[in-house]
């Protein structure tokens, strides 16, 4: 292909293509139009969205639940910043994603041109590195790197702004060749000793616990953590992003730690002599009160990341590798387990303390949830926006394959879960997808309502609707004295909302008629929004107070 003449456009999508790239998700505009006039004659999908941040939770969304990395494009200056949001999120959660945005000509930068943003600059903290393409030479390198960045080590996003007269104008091609990234070549193998290590201090342990986090999801290693739970019969808790990297089912699952987890969690955790923390972060809803947190464990920490160990909570043994290949490691030396004294409390712990709801005979979004569970089987594709709802899910909703569940986690984006179902269903089209959302949070990125229908994708949206921003709510009758403070909403009519964008829109009031809407959304071959109206003063509990420990509990 040396010496072949083609745009710096028709590069760039030749280079995607060679990577796999089947979907782009954007939205087009001045200095990115090079990009979408060649896309007019590709066979890569291009999703409209109907806001840039939408495209980049969207590619977010298809990254977690395919395993592929997520591709979005937008245009300079305020198409770019409007991904900024997208891309934080994407980061914070160890999403791979390369994030593709025009730029003003090269000859235009830095004169504060129209539409000019130094988006480079901007990202900097958010991504895990980024090109300006001022080389048109270095195009299909850069693309090979960019996506060799974004999924190896641990995943994130990465940044390629190309100006608009690299884009458009006419250069030789030649297909990237053997990539060479000195210095960059993260750790995938347990050093041997650490492991070993390990391994004596699991056999020496009478009260283990293992806290699993999204890097065992990221990883795909769900069946190595299966089998080291049933081998050393020990308890397994989620974080937020890990739920589902362990079967909720299972009789060793404790559901998920800290804030808003199961007593029952948080409790082992307080009490466990050792702690086997495996492609998790110790983040601060997880420990709450660093001094109070797992006081008696000795603590493994097997993550990728190592600026991650040591970071929150003091380490005994640390692991840097790759989870799946770690864990395959230590099952290698490990012996079988005993400790039924320990099982015994924990199995007493989880009939003293079982997640509970009054059950009053009016609509409860815990029960909501949970019909979806029992309707889908457990086999559906779950996002959520951010809120009280997202809790409820995690709470209620018993996950037991990876990549089920979809969620902003560290940056806590509302907004994210309807553009992520999206996301969610280009990426799995035969499979069923529901966004649980809050009345507050569905309202963020609403318009993309219009996007799930432009391409008839047969999203449900379930609204958990309580005429208030719920968790805000919250805190404010818990920790405000009931100041509530700019939390009361006036909904529009999500019914006629929904129709409106050529939707289906369902209104349920009454606990008989959760299970024939759900019935029907899954049913149905277009997007649909139901509108569960819900008590406003309902509260997800547990609940550990901001700052306090993990073993003492509200609720």
């Amino acid at each position: 292909m040396g010496g072949v003449k083609l745009s710096g456009a028709e590069i760039l999508l030749k280079s995607l293509q060679a990577e796999g790239v089947d979907t782009i998700f954007g939205y087009p505009g001045g200095q990115a139009l090079p990009i979408y006039d060649a896309l007019y004659d590709s066979d890569i999908r291009h999703i409209l969205t109907r806001h840039e941040q939408g495209a980049a939770h969207a590619a977010d969304g298809y990254a977690r639940a395919t395993g592929r990395p997520g591709v979005c494009l937008a245009t300079s200056g305020p198409g770019a910043t409007n991904l900024v949001t997208g891309i934080a999120n994407a980061y914070m959660d160890s999403v791979p994603m390369v994030a593709i945005t025009g730029q003003v000509s090269r000859a235009l930068l830095g004169r504060d041109s129209f539409q000019e943003a130094d988006i480079i600059g901007i990202t900097l903290p958010i991504t895990k590195h980024s090109y300006l393409v001022e080389d048109p030479s270095e195009l299909a390198r850069v693309v090979k790197e960019a996506f060799h960045v974004a999924t190896t080590g641990r995943p994130g996003p990465v940044l390629i702004d190309m100006p608009k007269d690299v884009s458009s104008g006419m250069f030789d091609y030649e297909a990237s060749g053997e990539l060479q990234l000195p210095g960059y070549s993260p750790v995938k193998d347990g050093e041997p000793g650490r492991v070993l290590e390990a391994a004596r201090a699991i056999a020496a342990s009478k009260r283990p616990v293992i806290y699993a986090g999204g890097g065992v999801v990221i990883s795909g290693a769900h069946q190595e953590l299966l089998q080291l739970a049933e081998l050393l019969m020990a308890p397994v808790c989620n974080t937020l992003l890990g739920m589902g990297s362990f079967p909720g089912n299972h009789p060793l699952s404790l559901g998920m730690l800290g804030m808003h987890g199961t007593k029952y969690a948080n409790f082992a955790v307080c009490e466990c002599d050792l702690l086997i923390a495996v492609g998790a972060r110790f983040d601060d809803r997880v420990t709450g009160k660093l001094e109070t947190f797992a006081p008696e464990a000795k603590v493994i920490h097997i993550d990728i990341d190592p600026a991650e160990i040591g970071k929150n909570v003091r380490v005994d043994i640390p692991i840097v590798g790759d989870v799946k290949r770690v864990l395959s490691q230590l099952l290698e030396v490990l012996q079988p387990g005993l400790g039924e004294a320990w099982r015994d409390r924990i199995q007493t712990w989880k009939k003293e303390y079982p997640l509970s709801y009054c059950d009053n005979g009016r609509l409860k979004p815990q029960a909501i949830i949970k019909e979806i569970y029992n309707l889908t089987g457990g086999a559906a594709r779950v996002t959520t926006e951010v809120g009280q709802h997202q809790m409820w899910t995690a709470q209620y909703y018993t996950f037991t394959k990876p990549r089920s569940f979809i969620t902003s986690g560290g940056l806590g984006t509302m907004g994210f879960g309807l553009p992520a179902a999206i996301g969610v269903q280009v990426g799995c089209p035969d499979e069923v997808v529901f966004d649980i959302a809050g009345d507050g949070s569905i309202q963020m990125n609403i318009q993309e309502l219009c996007t799930a229908v432009n391409y008839e994708l047969p999203v449900n949206v379930a609204i958990l609707d309580n005429g208030v921003l719920g968790m805000v709510r919250q805190w404010q009758e818990l920790f405000y004295n009931r100041r509530y403070s700019q939390t009361e909403l006036s909904n529009p009519d999500f019914v006629k909302l929904a129709e409106a964008y050529g939707a289906e829109g369902i209104r349920v009031t009454k606990p008989a008629e959760v299970a024939p809407a759900l019935e029907q959304a899954i049913r149905s071959s277009r997007p649909v929004m139901i509108d569960f109206v819900v008590d406003r003063e309902e509260n997800v509990l547990p609940m550990v107070p901001p700052g306090g420990s993990i073993g003492k509990m509200l609720g």
